[in-house]
Parts: C-alpha cells; sequence; structure tokens
C-alpha cells in the first residue's frame, strides 16, 4: 500500500504542476480519469495480474488526483491539507478500532456496507446519465442541508469500505492466500481511500462554499 501510494502521489504532483505552471491539467487529468477507470476494472477482473496493474493504476489516479486537487486549491486555500488529513485520519482511527476489536465484521455488516456502497453507485451513475440531458441531481453538488447530509453519509459509506477492506486482508493473510493477493489487497485498499478523498475533498467545497 505505501509503494502504491508513493507512486499515486507521484502522478499527483506531475499534474498539479502543470495546473500550477499552466492553469490547467491539460489531457493528463482526462487519462488519469478514463486509465484509471480501464486499468482498475481489469485488476478487479485479472487479480493475478495485480502485481503490474496495481501501480499503473496507482499512478493514473495520481493524475487525475492531482489536476482535481489543484484546482480545488485554487477556490480554497488549504482545502486539500484538510481533505489529505481527513482521510489518513479517519483510515488510522478505523485500522485502531479494528485491531483492537470495537468493530466486527459480521455477515449483517458486510452486506449492509454493499448495499449502502451499491445504492450509491447506482445512484452516481443515474446523475452522469441524466447530466447527459441537461438534468443535475442536486443532492450531488447542493451546499444545502441535504446535499451536505448526502455527502456526510457517503463519506461514512466510505470509511465502512476501510473495515472491509482490513477484514480481507486479515483473512487473507490467515488462509496463506498467493502472493500476488498483496497487491491486490492494497490495490483494494487503495480504491477505497481514493473514494473517501474524493468524497471528503467535495464535502469540504460544500461546506466552504456555504461561508
Amino acid at each position: 500500500t505505501g509503494a502504491l501510494l508513493f507512486v499515486l502521489v507521484c502522478g499527483a504532483v506531475f499534474t498539479w504542476n502543470r495546473v500550477v505552471a499552466l492553469g490547467n491539467a491539460g489531457p493528463w487529468l482526462m487519462v488519469g480519469l478514463v486509465g484509471g477507470l480501464i486499468v482498475g476494472l481489469i485488476t478487479a477482473f485479472k487479480r493475478h495480474w495485480a502485481p503490474i496493474t496495481a501501480p499503473l493504476y496507482a499512478g493514473l489516479e495520481g493524475l487525475f488526483l492531482g489536476g482535481l486537487s489543484a484546482m480545488a486549491e485554487a477556490q480554497f486555500g488549504g482545502i486539500v491539507f484538510n481533505a489529505v488529513c481527513l482521510t489518513f485520519g479517519t483510515l488510522f482511527s478505523l485500522l485502531f478500532v479494528y485491531q483492537v476489536g470495537w468493530i466486527k465484521v459480521t455477515q449483517n455488516f458486510r452486506l449492509g456496507v454493499f448495499a449502502a456502497t451499491g445504492g450509491i453507485a447506482v445512484f452516481y451513475l443515474l446523475s452522469m446519465i441524466l447530466s447527459l440531458f441537461g438534468v443535475n441531481m442536486p443532492l450531488i453538488h447542493s451546499t444545502g442541508i441535504m446535499g451536505i447530509g448526502f455527502s456526510l453519509f457517503v463519506v461514512a459509506i466510505a470509511a465502512m469500505n476501510l473495515v472491509l477492506d482490513f477484514d480481507f486482508i486479515e483473512h487473507g493473510s490467515e488462509a496463506g492466500a498467493p502472493k500476488y493477493m498483496e497487491w491486490y489487497a492494497a490495490f483494494g485498499l487503495l480504491v477505497t481511500l481514493i473514494w473517501l478523498y474524493i468524497e471528503i475533498l467535495r464535502l469540504l467545497l460544500k461546506l466552504s462554499r456555504r461561508d
């Protein structure tokens, strides 16, 4: 996971500097977004390719996040630092809670998180389709109470997915999973961290626009 985060940061620094120097990330942001999606899907279905595709995914997502973060920072200075701190604060807090046994991954917990995550994914997909016809879903972009409440809910579900990642890693280690599964597990954790960071950044942007 540390190796993947290093690759991600390198990609992010590249597009961040592009935005600072040129005012935009050029095609790199879209290359990261589309390329990361494609490589992520390949990794999900070809787990044994993870030692190669996981670092590639991290680099592509870094390109996307660097451009996205730089544009957010240009609007509200310091917002990226806050989002990063909250993301990793959530990660280490939940890791501690999981390690000491204060939260258990039961079958009902797993099904609940899966269902909520799937519902959010369907909602976002519907929003993307409707946006092609000029229809915007207010919950995603609204700075009102409902919009902020929705973002808080999504952040909470993204955080709960971290617990599922911890459980997956622990059980894989106990079962003596193949070596390539280390990279696949790190890939899964990175996917959740990226999602959590984006949602926290979106929440902070909403709160900043209310001021």
